[in-house]
């Protein structure tokens, strides 16, 4: 049982060395941590109390009449 729990405890005691003697190390480490957990919750949250509706997305192509195309004259380059 020992081997399983063992990585972890190595890990909390390299951070909490890191946290001693490097804390720049430390907390890089803690807010690459929590930005996927962020990125994961923050949008529910968003949406659920501060009523956040995104914006239509943007077209990407120009819509043509509803109307017969004419011909286009008086541009000669033959």
């Amino acid at each position: 049982m020992a081997s399983i729990v063992s990585p972890f405890s190595r890990t909390y005691r390299y951070l909490q060395y890191l946290a001693h003697e490097q804390p720049v190390i430390f907390f890089s480490c803690a807010m690459g941590l929590t930005g996927p957990v962020l990125a994961l919750t923050v949008p529910s949250i968003r949406k659920k109390y501060f009523g956040y509706i995104p914006a239509d997305p943007v077209p990407t192509t120009y819509p043509l009449p509803k109307r017969p195309r004419g011909q286009v004259t008086g541009y000669e380059d033959e």
